[in-house]
């Protein structure tokens, strides 16, 4: 909770003064859970309990969308015990001045605790024995001026990560269990459109990142600086491409071994860092990268780019395609391919978020591990579709790795209609030195997914909404099982005055190699008061 009110605090102070729509509305709700597992036929009974705020702030200077819950879940029998969750979403601008702004956003969710993967799922109640609660949040100035005929930016972001260990049988994940980890971020550019001092136009920037992860002292830092041109061949296309250097080190400790010759497991099942060891090189490049491609901007509302080049000791492809297909409707699609860790991708991710986003009120408290849809396009008509954490929560992993993989999200508002589609692949390939219990030295893991979103407002008072999701992971860890998850739900709801009432259900499906498949039914009567 502390976390996600992070950007109301920063506008807090500034937003009543320049407020043309602030909209805070706590609630509380009371609901009873059913969940059947279709297999044996065993069923559970819950008591849900549910209080949260829903928060948002949109002027010409103050945008910020805030929507948390926190559920306790009681169930009526003593077979699996009681469970909470926390879930929320948070992103903050604030045009401080002219030139500079303020912006942050937080996340609470719940993920697979594990290198085990299954991506986005409704995990139950709460009550697989691999899930982790995880909370992140980043924050920072950012500067936008000029000079003359130049274009001036920076930025500076500080991130953190926290992860708790996932209630699980004993032993300890390939990966390392993730605990937390603290991040610096700062960038900086200069450069200038073509035509304005050159036929083309350029842009000389920089930046420099710093992690440390507390899981076995790992330790993440990368520069790099280039230069990069444009060239118009024609009023919608231009030619573009870049040179520089960069250098990547991440290093970390080794585990303490133990009389039986394994790694020693604390009681939460994180490795025991050997204090007396020496830092390793986990991943380590340095050297000329470079890139080129070309570049279509028909209008302010479109946008594709592609490159392709040389970065991290091998050829790299990236993309992007940003599309306003209409008002409220927005499709945008990303190839990335990065060095990084789960802590840098799930707060790099956030800061790509839009700060006004459909707030995911899943009965079940599954939220904001999947994509998030924003309205389709922004107030100005660039595209706002949204954007998905599931290549993140493909697995928190407690490692240095390459993530390479392919992004897109459609989103649409239409009066009383909000649809969503998200889908993707995601690839990792992981980089630790050969310490004892690393099995995972230079393995790959991969995931294909897809989301879809639905929202119709009947009338004034009562609306449906329906989701549908899918994914695959397939692990590279030598004797790691394969995994599959899917599922469906739906929900009515109405209004009576400030009371409300909402009758849920669905259906979930987890099948992991050399295991008994999960297929579990869910349904939900709940009532609740805003205020």
């Amino acid at each position: 909770m502390r976390l996600l009110a992070l950007p109301v605090l920063l506008v807090a102070g500034a937003a009543p003064a320049l407020a043309q729509r602030v909209d805070v509305s706590p609630y509380i709700e009371i609901g009873q859970l059913v969940a059947a597992d279709l297999n044996d036929g065993d069923v559970v009974t819950y008591t849900q309990l549910t209080a949260g705020v829903d928060a948002s702030v949109q002027t010409l200077r103050v945008q910020v969308q805030a929507n948390y819950q926190y559920q306790r879940f009681v169930e009526w029998g003593d077979r699996v015990g009681d469970s909470s969750i926390h879930s929320g979403l948070a992103r903050a601008n604030v045009k401080l001045t002219r030139a500079l702004n303020l912006e942050g956003g937080a996340i609470a969710t719940r993920a697979r605790g594990s290198g085990n993967g299954g991506g986005f799922a409704p995990f139950v109640a709460a009550t697989n024995v691999d899930t982790s609660q995880v909370y992140a949040l980043y924050g920072g100035p950012t500067l936008a001026t000029r000079a003359g005929p130049f274009a001036v930016n920076a930025t500076y972001q500080f991130g953190y990560v926290k992860a708790d260990a996932p209630g699980r049988a004993a032993g300890v994940s390939d990966f390392g269990l993730y605990d937390d980890a603290t991040s610096h971020l700062v960038m900086g550019s200069i450069g200038t459109r073509a035509g304005t001092v050159l036929p083309i136009g350029f842009t000389v920037s920089g930046a420099w990142v710093r992690e440390d992860t507390s899981q076995l002292d790992q330790q993440f830092e990368g520069a790099f600086v280039r230069a990069d041109a444009v060239l118009p061949v024609s009023r919608t296309v231009a030619v573009v491409g870049g040179v520089g250097y960069e250098k990547i080190e991440a290093t970390q400790r080794d585990p303490l071994i133990g009389a039986d010759g394994l790694p020693v497991i604390d009681g939460a099942g994180r490795y025991v860092t050997d204090p007396a060891s020496s830092p390793r090189i986990a991943y380590d490049t340095d050297g000329i990268i470079w890139d080129a491609g070309v570049l279509w901007r028909p209008s302010p509302r479109t946008a594709l780019e592609a490159r392709l080049g040389r970065r991290y000791g091998s050829m790299s492809y990236t993309g992007s395609l940003s599309w306003a297909a209409g008002p409220g409707q927005a499709v945008q699609v990303g190839v990335y391919d990065s060095v990084t860790t789960f802590g840098r991708q799930l707060t790099g991710t956030l800061a790509t978020l839009p700060t006004s986003f459909f707030d995911g009120d899943d009965p079940f408290g599954s939220r904001y591990g999947g994509c998030v849809f924003g309205g389709g396009t922004s107030p100005d008509g660039t595209p706002a579709p949204g954007g998905c954490l599931t290549p993140v929560f493909q697995s928190i992993a407690g490692a240095t790795y390459r993530a390479r993989g392919l992004d897109a999200i459609y989103a649409v508002t239409h009066g009383g209609t909000r649809l969503g589609v998200g889908a993707g692949y995601a690839n990792r390939r992981y980089h630790l030195p050969p310490v004892p219990g690393a099995v995972i030295v230079r393995s790959n893991d991969e995931s294909w997914y897809a989301q879809g979103f639905g929202q119709w407002q009947l009338d004034g008072r009562s609306g449906i909404t329906a989701d549908l999701y899918g994914n695959y992971f397939t692990s590279g860890v030598v004797g790691a099982a394969d995994a599959w998850g899917g599922g469906a739900q739906g929900s009515y709801y109405r209004s009576f005055g400030r009371a409300y009432g909402s009758v849920s259900a669905g259906v979930y499906g987890f099948d992991a190699e050399r295991s008994e498949a999960d297929l579990i039914a869910q349904a939900l009567l709940a009532v609740g008061m805003r205020f």
